[in-house]
């Protein structure tokens, strides 16, 4: 098992043989490099996904290219395929390595070669950078059931005059420095605040509390908009679970009953300390587990095994 917080996951030795696109060609995982003259490389100039293959099926795939697609127009790149070629380059790329489920694909779009190290678009030559790195990776699901510890971190979210936080750039520098400070302080991630004060995310997770018998988590003005933040927020609605979008302090959440963080890998994880504050006395809450299993049964109802 590998030891990453949200991210932990038991480790596969198969992945050193694993096959990676680059830019229309397949390369062994030692072999695959990208040029120091490629924006993603100098800048951070780009965009990505992080999808799941669960049952031969790629899961929330609509959600996560369009989420792609808006983050490139944004920034104003062209990513040089509709998303139905995307989908048929991870699938051949999947199809290379035998894959069919348990594995985690990186998707990667930045705008590009350069000519020279310079940030303006005007030194990129050619088309965008593609890059599917597929891995075998499971999360481990003692995370989900032990939970993890946070702290509020003193990094704030950017705000869309600044960097866009809704948009899943290559740039994470923010996001980083929120990771450290955790790091720093032992514990498995950040909770960010957003420039007013109020609570808006976890440095790679979405977060939500449970308080006064609703389930809360922020407005999403200043957090990216995660598909599985978005899928809870939608099991919530249809099992007349109250779910509200709004603005809270971090003092709401040291009072809370409950907190969970979301994520396209691990799903839904309960946070057990938040700021040395137990939470749901410092294990796995009741409403939090119901999330779990609602979250759990909806994706096996989307994307059944095969017999």
């Amino acid at each position: 098992m590998v030891d990453k917080g949200t991210h932990s996951y038991l480790d596969e030795n198969q992945n050193a043989n694993i096959q990676i696109f680059i830019n229309g060609e397949l390369y062994p995982r030692k072999k695959a490099s990208i040029s120091v003259f490629d924006s993603g490389f100098l800048l951070g100039d780009g965009v990505w996904e992080g999808i799941r293959l669960l049952n031969g099926n790629l899961v929330f795939l609509n959600e996560h290219l369009d989420r792609l697609f808006h983050g490139a127009d944004q920034l104003d790149i062209d990513i040089g395929h509709t998303q139905g070629e995307l989908v048929r380059l991870i699938q051949e790329t999947l199809d290379a390595n035998g894959m069919q489920t348990g594995v985690h694909i990186r998707l990667i779009v930045s705008r590009g070669l350069k000519k020279t190290p310079y940030q303006h678009p005007n030194a990129n030559i050619g088309r965008s950078s593609i890059v599917i790195i597929p891995e075998y990776k499971e999360a481990d699901e003692l995370v989900n059931k032990n939970g993890i510890r946070l702290i509020t971190v003193k990094t704030r979210r950017g705000t869309p005059d600044s960097q866009d936080p809704r948009i899943n750039s290559l740039s994470k520098q923010n996001c980083i420095n929120a990771c450290l400070e955790a790091d720093r302080a032992g514990v498995d991630e950040g909770i960010m605040l957003d420039v007013n004060g109020n609570v808006s995310t976890c440095n790679s997770t979405n977060f939500f509390i449970l308080k006064n018998g609703e389930v809360w988590t922020s407005t999403g003005k200043f957090c990216l908009p995660g598909i599985t933040r978005k899928a809870v927020i939608d099991i919530c609605k249809e099992n007349e679970i109250s779910i509200q979008e709004k603005d809270f302090t971090i003092t709401d959440v040291h009072s809370a009953d409950e907190a969970f963080a979301t994520g396209t890998f691990a799903g839904i994880i309960p946070a057990v300390e938040i700021d040395g504050h137990g939470m749901s006395k410092g294990v796995r809450g009741e409403i939090t587990h119901m999330l779990q299993d609602l979250y759990n049964k909806k994706l096996s109802q989307l994307y059944p095994r095969e017999n």
